[in-house]
């Protein structure tokens, strides 16, 4: 037996009324290869006629969606001008570009970013709590925060899309906890009733277990939220704030995202636990897959011949020879005489209970073994309600018309994070992208990670939706693999961390021209990733216009990047945080620390707002102000 098919699974086991996030039963399709087939693009200007912009005529022909008829279609190739101050701060008054001037220059500064917690709280009890939050609303709160409720960021999320720029709306509230209470918090709610009972009985692999030094998650973290698991009434809470934010998003503009994340909605201990499983079968996999002599290939390219396979698992003790063959033919796989990790992924079995999932392979036994020797009813049923959740957010964003982003979290989490949104994807993605995971280039694994995925959207013929980053994790997972003791799963420097981002967006990219059913979001900082993109999406013909490549910066940075993009014509969207202020601190906090490292590695983007106030200065459009 193998672990559990999961919709069938979740479906049966929720009985209340989660339908779950499932596999589709059918016969997979075998090919591999893309379609060539594309949909025709009329050629269209940018949004807006005054942007600099540099247009070069290319001959493209394309064949349309149903194959019958070829046009001949002239398509612009654009090259955005990310050197024109006056396009890039149009949007911006000339106090907004004072106040950017003042906070990059503070967050250069390493004693004031060090101490930034402890000199907030004094500021406050110096100034009370009024003037404290007006001056925060005048510096960072003002520069990287849009507002504290859906009500309050309207104006900046319409301001911000009237010069085309879109909104991932993302509500980046955090509990203030002391390091202590963080780490109580995370270790009881990343270990088992049975590993706490019985410490030392359960052979868990180091990396999914939880480790009291690296509980508190927020160490070494720059600018992504943390959630800590209080009880469930809490995830509830959190989930409605999602739904408020989907809705939030919905209202305020039409082409919007929402962002979450899956540890806000349940105890962390299932999704480190099922990541074990699922690593531990992929292991599997690649042990068979040296035994055939195939080690060191890329995912898709180890293809395991079936009659081999057969007999390793049988010698493995794992089934007979008749099981096996029946497991196969049952799910129409083998039929080219070759199994692919697709394939494997799909021999699993329906069980009732999801705790019956988390069993992986003994190499030395040649059975099957649960994860834990036991699971309790609770256990259980917190299991259902994370699915429940999740299920309920998908569905209301198809609801509202937004697309969902789900943001990517630490390596002994995300294996459970990844299949989850995947599966959303095969139920939610069937007539466009709903949902969007998010792949971190900084891991040594991300190009068979992304390439994997895209090739099961292919087979099953849903829409791929993505979101490219390079990760906020890295201090924190090096630190905690040296110490714990396994491999760094981190790409050894930064120039490997930019091939991994050009190859997986190139991946893509390419699908996207082959399929136009692929759609990603590059989110960068980095003017020449954004400069790659621009130049292979015209190497390869894919317009602006078609809203399959987007580009995504945090709000308050890189307006050089983001604005001129949007007034091209391409989409580009700001990470819009917003909440309250005393509860934004943290977040606040973090991103002083990581404008630090941007503003000291590089001084461009402030030259440009110095150059762009001297410009209005010597223009007399120092009191200028943008007409919406």
């Amino acid at each position: 037996m193998y672990y559990a098919r999961l919709v069938p699974t979740f479906s049966k086991a929720a009985s209340d009324g989660i339908r779950s996030i499932a596999v589709s039963s059918g016969r997979r399709l075998r090919s591999t290869v893309a379609s060539k087939r594309r949909d025709p693009v009329a050629e269209e200007q940018p949004s807006d006629p005054t942007c600099t912009v540099v247009k070069k005529a290319a001959q493209v022909d394309l064949i349309s969606q149903t194959g019958t008829a070829t046009q001949d279609v002239r398509i612009s190739s654009i090259s955005v001008d990310f050197e024109n101050t006056k396009e890039a701060y149009r949007s911006k008054d000339t106090l907004e570009l004072l106040r950017s001037l003042l906070v990059f220059k503070l967050c250069s500064y390493d004693f004031l970013v060090d101490r930034n917690k402890e000199l907030m709280d004094m500021t406050r009890k110096l100034l009370g709590q009024k003037m404290f939050e007006r001056l925060m609303k005048m510096t960072f709160y003002g520069q990287f925060v849009a507002g504290e409720d859906h009500e309050a960021i309207k104006p900046l999320v319409q301001k911000n899309r009237a010069f085309g720029v879109g909104s991932v709306l993302d509500y980046s509230v955090e509990e203030d906890l002391t390091q202590e209470e963080a780490e109580k918090k995370e270790m009881d709610s990343c270990m088992s009733e049975v590993e706490k009972t019985s410490p030392g009985t359960e052979h868990r692999e180091k990396q999914y277990q939880a480790h009291r030094r690296f509980g508190d998650r927020r160490g070494g973290v720059t600018s992504a939220r943390t959630y800590f698991y209080a009880d469930e009434s809490k995830c509830d809470q959190h989930m409605e704030t999602f739904r408020n934010c989907i809705r939030a998003s919905g209202g305020s503009s039409e082409d919007g995202f929402s962002a979450i994340k899956l540890t806000a909605l349940g105890r962390p201990q299932f999704l480190l636990q099922f990541s074990e499983v699922l690593v531990k079968w992929r292991r599997f996999f690649g042990f068979l897959a040296a035994q055939q002599g195939k080690e060191g290939l890329a995912a898709l390219e180890q293809r395991l011949e079936l009659e081999q396979l057969q007999d390793s698992l049988a010698k493995l003790g794992v089934a007979g020879k008749e099981d096996l063959h029946n497991w196969f033919t049952g799910e129409k796989l083998g039929l080219s005489g070759t199994i692919d990790l697709l394939d494997w992924n799909s021999l699993i079995n329906d069980r009732t209970k999801i705790s019956n999932l988390l069993v992986v392979p003994n190499l030395q036994t040649g059975h099957l073994e649960p994860l834990l020797s036991k699971f309790t009813d609770e256990e259980e049923r917190q299991m259902k309600r994370m699915l429940q959740r999740i299920d309920v957010l998908a569905k209301h964003a198809l609801s509202e018309g937004v697309r969902l982003m789900v943001d990517a979290e630490q390596t002994y989490f995300q294996p459970a994070i990844s299949r989850l949104t995947l599966e959303m994807q095969r139920i939610f993605n069937k007539e466009k992208p709903i949902i969007f995971n998010t792949y971190q280039c900084y891991l040594k694994e991300a190009y068979d990670n992304v390439s994997v995925d895209v090739e099961l959207s292919r087979r099953e013929g849903w829409y791929f939706g993505a979101k490219l980053v390079r990760g906020a994790y890295m201090q924190q997972e090096r630190s905690r693999a040296a110490e714990v003791g396994y491999e760094d799963p981190i790409n050894p420097d930064y120039e490997a961390t930019n091939r991994m981002y050009h190859r997986c967006l190139d991946f893509v990219l390419e699908d996207i021209e082959h399929r136009r059913k692929a759609n990603i979001m590059v989110a960068s900082h980095n003017e020449d990733t954004v400069k790659f993109t621009l130049q292979r999406m015209n190497e390869m013909g894919l317009s602006p216009t078609e809203n399959k490549v987007y580009f995504g910066q945090l709000l308050g940075m890189c307006d050089q990047i983001s604005f001129p993009l949007g007034q091209a014509g391409f989409p580009v969207y700001k990470y819009v945080p917003y909440g309250p202020v005393n509860e934004v601190i943290p977040y606040l906090s973090r991103r002083a620390q990581e404008n630090r490292g941007i503003m000291k590695g590089s001084t461009r983007e402030r030259h440009l707002l110095w150059r762009e106030l001297k410009r209005r200065l010597a223009s007399g459009e120092l009191l200028y102000s943008p007409a919406l």
